[in-house]
């Protein structure tokens, strides 16, 4: 748990919502660095910019219908267009067709539906001046790239940095969650030339800003120093995540399709009970999931999310108690399940539906009641001597200790039925 957001741990479920230019060519949102088109030429998006159909208030009911307490918005990607009138730049929202500051209205949204309020923020930029090229940059085959890093300073970059983040936290009131994106000096990154990390950023001084500034807020490890909470990306860790042999507060950022912008033509969406399991598999892990959607250039959710959105949705009404201020029980789960307990409660999430009977080891004796959680109807609990031979129609015997559950053969109508087991005192 952070000692001064306590809520992180406690809501388990969050919206990524990462939307800026690359929402126009619909191709990724690393389409500058991939296609290498230069700044000059990505301008056409920006006089282009016109989201005719942003209504922040869709975004939050999405959200909190799916079961998310709260959500983080790019105000700030690689490509260095900011959805907000920073007082630093011409290159913002507020300068576009659509001439709006979009981050106030996304605040004033999610204040309204009660989610904490969340800003992702790029430490790259490769539309400022200053910025140095380097492997990552759109220009990093310009054969002039070196004689070009000769006018550009990382100091007065720097300085534009520190003083864009302070705008973000200074003039929106409280912000409860920064996810800063990120450094590229470690071994993963040994490959990309001119790598940058916590020196270009000015890290240290970076946080003790943010820190002074917003007190109660939470900020990620993406500063090539700690942070308050790891971020795994597009992979579900195999257990509790551990830095320097310390368990961690941990968050996967997910994708709905594998792209974090909109990707028009990208079909790779992940079904409802995958995105389902995603979540619980995390939560039995004592982690959290933020998942990410990319709006379209006219700042609505794509057909696709909605649906998937949805879906959780319907999963998360009748199973919110599995999840929030749930974590990892002391059990191990059988075979194609996993447990998650609140308090006196532990859940049994059936990631595939047994016939008849699954059986639960250690747990005999320690459970006084157990239900399916979407209908509250009773689940019969057996104990199975361990001696009991197999014959027709008899099961055989169990280990000893072993609870066995007999299911019903209908398996129900949810992307991941759970049972739930009511502990004796004490367990």
């Amino acid at each position: 748990m952070i000692a001064q957001a306590p809520w992180f741990t406690e809501s388990r479920f969050g919206m990524f919502v990462h939307w800026g230019l690359y929402a126009l060519p619909a191709r990724h949102e690393w389409v500058m660095n991939r296609e290498r088109i230069p700044a000059e030429e990505y301008e056409k998006y920006f006089q282009h910019f016109n989201p005719d159909l942003y209504d922040p208030r869709e975004w939050a009911r999405a959200a909190k219908d799916a079961g998310m307490k709260y959500v983080v918005l790019t105000t700030k990607h690689h490509e260095g267009f900011c959805l907000w009138d920073s007082a630093l730049t011409d290159y913002k929202s507020t300068k576009t067709p659509s001439g709006q500051d979009l981050v106030a209205q996304y605040v004033e949204a999610l204040r309204e539906f009660g989610l904490k309020v969340g800003f992702y923020h790029s430490l790259i930029d490769w539309h400022h001046p200053d910025f140095t090229i380097d492997g990552f940059h759109p220009e990093r085959d310009n054969p002039e790239a070196e004689k070009l890093n000769e006018g550009r300073d990382m100091a007065r970059y720097r300085e534009y940095l520190h003083g864009q983040v302070r705008e973000l936290l200074s003039n929106y009131g409280q912000i409860d969650y920064l996810f800063f994106d990120f450094s590229y000096t470690s071994e993963d990154h040994k490959h990309i030339w001119g790598g940058k990390g916590r020196d270009a950023w000015g890290s240290v001084e970076l946080l003790k800003m943010v820190r002074e500034l917003q007190p109660g807020i939470i900020v990620n490890d993406r500063l090539d120093i700690p942070g308050d909470f790891a971020t795994p990306e597009q992979y579900q860790p195999s257990g509790t995540m551990v830095v320097d042999g310390i368990e961690v507060p941990w968050e996967a950022c997910q994708t709905l399709n594998g792209s974090w912008g909109y990707d028009r033509d990208n079909l790779d969406y992940k079904s409802v009970d995958l995105l389902v399991r995603m979540l619980v598999d995390g939560v039995s892990k004592d982690g959290n999931l933020l998942l990410n959607v990319g709006p379209t250039a006219r700042g609505n959710f794509d057909p696709r999310a909605v649906e998937s959105l949805r879906g959780i949705g319907d999963w998360m009404k009748l199973h919110t108690r599995a999840i929030y201020g749930a974590g990892p029980a002391a059990w191990t789960a059988p075979a194609d399940a996993r447990y998650t307990r609140r308090g006196d409660r532990l859940y049994v999430h059936l990631f595939a539906w047994p016939f008849e009977y699954v059986h639960l080891p250690e747990l005999a004796g320690k459970v006084e009641y157990a239900q399916l959680l979407n209908d509250a109807s009773e689940v019969a609990m057996l104990e199975i001597a361990p001696d009991r031979a197999a014959i027709n129609t008899t099961p055989g015997g169990q280990p000893a200790g072993t609870l066995t559950l007999k299911l019903p053969v209908q398996r129900p109508d949810v992307a991941v039925p759970v049972v739930e087991l009511f502990l004796k005192p004490g367990v």
